[in-house]
């Protein structure tokens, strides 16, 4: 019977989260709550799953809040505008080197974990010159989509944070032993870029329009992107984040809306751009190295960000309102998620759960599990979001996997290699998907179409290379 209850409770949620009828907050506490207590819990022994899952996942939502605010005050300073400036100088006037030069800055621009904000970056700067090049928009949001997707990996980012929130371990326990693995997937995105820049120029130079041949000239297209660009995307920008937060549709990366910067451009000190640098290492080293909780990195590194680059209560203060939302968005959804996981795990719903698919489950696919959830993870975010798959069947996976002697972490390990991370440009289900095909206004089909298989071939590679490393086991006896 619990197992049963617990079975309906799993797909109560996940409709909820698919169909975006609910707020997630709502599904993944509310439906829990009320599933134990028809389990014949009394409410005190509710409240105490629930406090014990939110106690679970507290430092992940620490970590989150602050790696938000701390990469809006790097952004807010202007510390990646630089290096931002000379990918598109890079670029050039070559098909090849405007591809590759578009993934590699959505991959700096993804640094901070909001898709968002990456697509915001990366559209309105590399779409004149596709235009001048006549180079197809559906290449443009294929690079930007993978090299978006590679940078998601991070463990300041959706899927790693949900996913360590789920197996009940620090993130960086996730993402340190994939590190190798994620930057071969970084360069197999830039050879994939480098692919479709070299198709493009054979296209161009047979004469062939591209598939959305643009209406307006190169010219004209430069000077209104330069000068009403900002202002018309932002628009268009705002009226899409607006649909997908009325859908309660999570965001990938940091479930941002776009990280709008309204406040003062003269409220920050001009300090070297070195200086922000050198914390920014600290922080990526102190997180690899696991001197300390990457909770508390962050929260040292935004300390360390507001003294250095801001004077006074209020201009302190107002990098904290610039990322509020995003940051509230993203904390309360780990929040619930822990009434969700302390409440199945306390009940013993899980381990019931558990029980009864293994004896449903055919034993043969259980050695090559981790291997499963990784391959069928770019595909499987079509259907299901970032919430609905790391709080709703990763709990089950590892359950079930624990009974085989599996990791939970390696399974959560598999899944960040493609669920929601590579996949996360072209899932329906994430509200910066629709930022993606907006701004670079190509149709929604046509973008998944065109982007599935080569995001897919990269997932494969990272996991190739995990199970080189030793990271992903290819049989676990």
């Amino acid at each position: 019977m619990l197992s049963l209850i617990g079975y309906v409770s799993m797909l109560v949620i996940l409709a909820l989260l698919l169909w975006q009828k609910v707020s997630p907050i709502v599904a993944l506490a509310g439906v829990p709550i009320v599933a134990a207590l028809i389990a014949g819990n009394s409410p005190s022994q509710v409240s105490e799953f629930a406090l014990a899952g939110i106690t679970s996942v507290a430092s992940v939502v620490v970590m989150f809040v602050f790696a938000i605010v701390f990469f809006g005050i790097l952004r807010h300073v202007g510390f990646f505008d630089p290096v931002i400036d000379r990918i598109i100088r890079l670029g050039g006037s070559s098909p090849k080197t405007v591809a590759v030069a578009t993934t590699l800055l959505a991959s700096v621009a993804h640094l901070d974990g909001a898709g968002a904000t990456t697509f915001l970056i990366t559209i309105p700067a590399m779409l004149p010159i596709y235009q001048r090049l006549g180079m197809s928009r559906l290449t443009l949001t294929a690079c930007v989509g993978l090299g978006a997707g590679a940078m998601n990996m991070l463990p300041w980012g959706g899927p790693t944070a949900r996913a360590a929130a789920t197996v009940g371990v620090e993130a960086n326990e996730v993402w340190t032993p994939l590190i190798p693995a994620q930057i071969v997937g970084v360069i197999a995105a830039l050879g994939v870029a480098w692919f479709l820049g070299s198709r493009e120029a054979k296209r161009i130079a047979k004469g062939k329009p591209s598939e959305f041949a643009e209406a307006v000239h190169a010219h004209d297209a430069n000077q209104n992107t330069r000068s009403s660009g900002a202002d018309h995307n932002g628009a268009r920008t705002t009226s899409v984040m607006v649909d997908a937060d009325a859908h309660g549709t999570a965001v990938d990366g940091a479930d941002s809306t776009a990280a709008t910067d309204d406040s003062p451009e003269k409220d920050h000190r001009n300090i070297p751009l070195w200086v922000n640098g050198l914390i920014l290492l600290a922080t990526l080293v102190v997180l690899m190295s696991g001197i300390v909780s990457p909770a508390i990195a962050f929260l040292v590194a935004t300390i360390l960000a507001l003294i250095i680059n801001f004077r006074g209560l209020e201009n302190q203060s107002r990098q904290f309102d610039i990322s509020a939302k995003s940051a509230m968005l993203m904390a309360s959804t780990l929040l619930a998620a822990g009434v969700l996981l302390g409440v199945l795990d306390e009940s013993g719903m899980i381990e019931s759960m558990a029980d009864s698919a293994v004896q449903v489950l055919p034993a043969g696919i259980m050695p090559i599990l981790p291997i499963v959830v990784a391959v069928l993870g770019v595909p499987m975010s079509l259907f299901f979001g970032p919430d609905a798959y790391y709080f709703g069947v990763l709990p089950v996976l590892s359950a079930v996997g624990s009974n085989y002697g599996i990791d939970p972490v390696v399974l959560a390990q598999a899944s960040v290699i493609g669920q929601e991370t590579l996949g996360f440009p072209i899932s329906p289900l994430t509200g910066a998907f629709y930022l993606l095909v907006g701004l670079a206004n190509v149709p929604i089909g046509k973008h998944i179409l065109g982007l599935i298989g080569w995001a897919w071939l990269v997932s494969i590679i990272v996991l190739i290379a995990a199970i080189v490393i030793g990271v992903i086991p290819l049989w676990v006896a």
